[in-house]
């Protein structure tokens, strides 16, 4: 059982590292009004491990503090608190959605990132960017949006796809010696 929690601790904390890392790997796409962070893709795994829940919202939380640090963050402090909710959330409607597979992947899963990005987000963005001009809500609706279904729709899914192929994610997040 010990080896059990710390081995979800540590994809956890691997999670987080990756999330950060391919966060600031593009800052100018990660925290512009249109957004396309490519760490979104990893939005689905918690359809594989529960880890992946709190490994993306912390992932998600030091990446937007990094960028407040470095002045990439356009939403500034507000992100710590919208952008990281909305992941959060994401990451735990994608675990409830587990089971909800098209030929055994869970493509599902990749849809809430869409959801709570698309709405959160664009709304906060519309706020710091545009200052809460009505008009721009949806403009920013549509660009993050359209970063998030190519992200984590279209990549999310494709990974699940990739990770559902030959059982690779057995490999990968369920060991025999649990």
């Amino acid at each position: 059982m010990k080896n059990k929690k710390v081995r979800r601790l540590t994809e956890a904390g691997v999670i987080a590292a990756l999330y950060a890392g391919l966060t600031l790997l593009l800052p100018m796409a990660s925290f512009g009004p249109i957004q396309f962070r490519l760490s979104e893709i990893l939005t689905v795994l918690p359809a594989f491990t529960p880890a992946a829940v709190p490994g993306l919202a912390l992932g998600c939380l030091l990446a937007n503090g990094f960028g407040l640090a470095v002045g990439a963050n356009l939403a500034g402090a507000w992100d710590l608190l919208v952008g990281t909710g909305a992941t959060l959330a994401a990451a735990l409607c994608a675990y409830a959605l587990r089971n909800a597979r098209v030929k055994t992947v869970p493509v599902w899963s990749a849809l809430p990132a869409v959801v709570f990005n698309t709405g959160l987000v664009g709304a906060e963005l519309c706020f710091a960017v545009f200052g809460g001009e009505l008009s721009a809500l949806w403009l920013c609706f549509l660009q993050v949006g359209l970063g998030e279904l190519v992200t984590a729709g279209i990549g999310g899914a494709l990974l699940a796809w990739s990770l559902c192929r030959k059982d690779v994610y057995k490999r990968i997040f369920s060991p025999k010696n649990d």
